[in-house]
């Protein structure tokens, strides 16, 4: 008789729900490592505005995907799927749970469903749109991306370049649209039953923290951490294209003033949590909590939902 496949559990939910400390809670409560899935936290010295687990909280839980590549480096999804599979089969050889804490809906599916048969990549085409988004901006190439593929600009930030141009890449090399090669030849991820939980906060409360959060980010110094980065990297860093650091490089430009960066972060953030909360919803078989991850009846409840799901899978 075979052995039942072990619990993968999947935390998701919107920026600044909690989903840090439910994931903390429930690594040490179950014996779990946890998987980061955040585009951003992926890579080293980008600190103060990627909300990563701090140092101490690392040291509490071993945590993986985190740090992974430099500032002027590229982790795709196929990348990050690849490199999370194989530091969740360690966790299950060690016979511990794997946590994956997933912020990021593309990186999810592509970890979760597998990747599609993409075209290979075409240097000369990258190069091409990159240049238009200097001269025109990144919402030129994000209102030729709603053209072309109405479905993927839905999930893909207007300021997230590298996957903008992916999916514009995949679009014109395949004359097929990301979004509907993404449901053909994907690989899904075996050998695991998922327990996918999702947190819904209240709104109100939500962008109260959100914003408090982004305040925070800049009075602890993302200014001064950008300006370094920038400093040391150039226009190499693409992942100071991201929320937060965008908005602090419009600021050293001079092109915002500190309140008008700040109130911009804040607004990015608050159109993210949206988006990601369009996308986790399309997520199958989700358990979806009302609250936040701090929350101890929420963490109550994730308890007894992982119980109850190794209960039955045991």
């Amino acid at each position: 008789m075979s052995r039942p496949d072990p619990l993968l559990l999947v935390l998701l939910g919107p920026t600044a729900s909690g989903k840090t400390s439910l994931a903390l809670a429930l690594a040490e409560e179950f014996h779990g490592e946890i998987v980061s899935c955040d585009s951003v936290a992926l890579y080293r010295e980008l600190e103060i505005g990627t909300a990563k687990p701090s140092l101490e909280e690392r040291r509490r839980v071993p945590h993986h995907m985190i740090d992974i590549a430099g500032p002027e480096e590229q982790v795709t999804a196929g990348d990050y799927s690849r490199l999370a599979r194989a530091a969740i089969q360690g966790i299950r050889d060690r016979a511990h749970l794997p946590i994956v804490v997933g912020g990021t809906g593309l990186y999810l599916r592509a970890l979760l469903e597998g990747l599609f048969a993409g075209p290979p990549r075409s240097e000369e085409l990258r190069t091409r749109l990159r240049e238009r988004s200097v001269q025109r901006g990144p919402e030129y190439l994000h209102r030729m991306l709603r053209r072309l593929d109405p479905e993927a600009a839905r999930s893909i930030h207007t300021n997230d370049i590298s996957k903008v141009i992916r999916a514009l890449e995949v679009r014109i090399s395949s004359r097929t649209p990301m979004t509907v090669s993404w449901r053909e030849g994907r690989d899904p991820l075996r050998g695991f039953s998922i327990l996918r939980i999702g947190l819904n906060p209240p709104r109100e409360e939500l962008y109260r923290r959100i914003n408090a959060r982004a305040k925070e980010m800049f009075r602890r110094g993302l200014a001064e951490e950008t300006r370094a980065l920038l400093a040391k990297y150039g226009d190499a860093a693409r992942a100071l294209g991201s929320l937060g650091y965008k908005q602090a490089s419009q600021y050293l430009d001079g092109g915002l003033s500190l309140q008008e960066a700040i109130n911009a972060t804040q607004q990015g953030h608050r159109n993210y949590a949206k988006r990601q909360m369009t996308w986790f919803r399309r997520e199958p078989n989700v358990h979806w909590l009302t609250g936040f991850g701090d929350d101890d009846l929420v963490i109550q409840q994730v308890n007894e939902l992982v119980r109850v799901t190794a209960a039955k899978i045991e």
